[in-house]
């Protein structure tokens, strides 16, 4: 199916010169003199860089062929991270680059949404909420209880974030991955 200027929305998957993207800003413009047209932001899934765009009138852009599947992480060998795909057990590997700043959010076994596009791997997105253990960070003192004042603490993952000074090491946060913050400490 081809997209053409009055079907482009926020959140619209579309493919330009074989490369899938998503807009991710749209704003129609009416100028005064001339046709209308749309100016969108579109990011790449393959390198994840930001674009501007413009769509005229008569423009077209096809819809890409992707495909989301859940996968479960296995392990990284130094250069790739190996996935599996837990009703058929085929495995797959995708790059350190690919995977990007999803990777320090990864553990062994967990189950991430891998999107192929044509049959290939291009990237993955992460649960917006993980549970992990604290491996490093500060002691608390006397009198730090819950404030607005932070201290970083290492995770499992090897990630750092920023944690209020009453938590303490050992313990299991929830963290935002998209954000990279701190949510709240898991209850026992």
């Amino acid at each position: 199916m081809a997209y053409s200027m009055g079907d482009l929305k926020k959140g619209l998957k579309i493919e330009i010169d074989g490369i899938p993207y998503k807009i991710v800003d749209y704003q129609h413009v009416k100028p005064g003199k001339g046709p209308a047209f749309v100016r969108v932001k579109i990011k790449s899934y393959t390198t994840g860089k930001v674009l501007e765009k413009t769509f005229h009138a008569g423009d077209k852009c096809d819809e890409p062929h992707l495909e989301e599947r859940q996968m479960q992480y296995l392990y990284d060998d130094g250069e790739y991270c190996q996935f599996m795909d837990t009703e058929n057990y085929e495995q797959v590997a995708i790059s350190d680059e690919e995977v990007g700043d999803s990777k320090k959010w990864m553990l062994d076994g967990m189950m991430v949404d891998v999107l192929f596009h044509n049959g290939n791997p291009i990237g993955l997105e992460v649960p917006q909420v993980v549970e992990l253990k604290i491996i490093e960070t500060a002691p608390n003192f006397r009198g730090d209880t819950q404030g607005s004042n932070k201290k970083p603490a290492t995770l499992e993952t090897g990630a750092v974030v920023q944690i209020p000074f009453h938590i303490l090491e050992g313990e299991v946060i929830r963290v935002d991955t998209t954000t990279g913050e701190y949510v709240e400490r898991v209850k026992k």
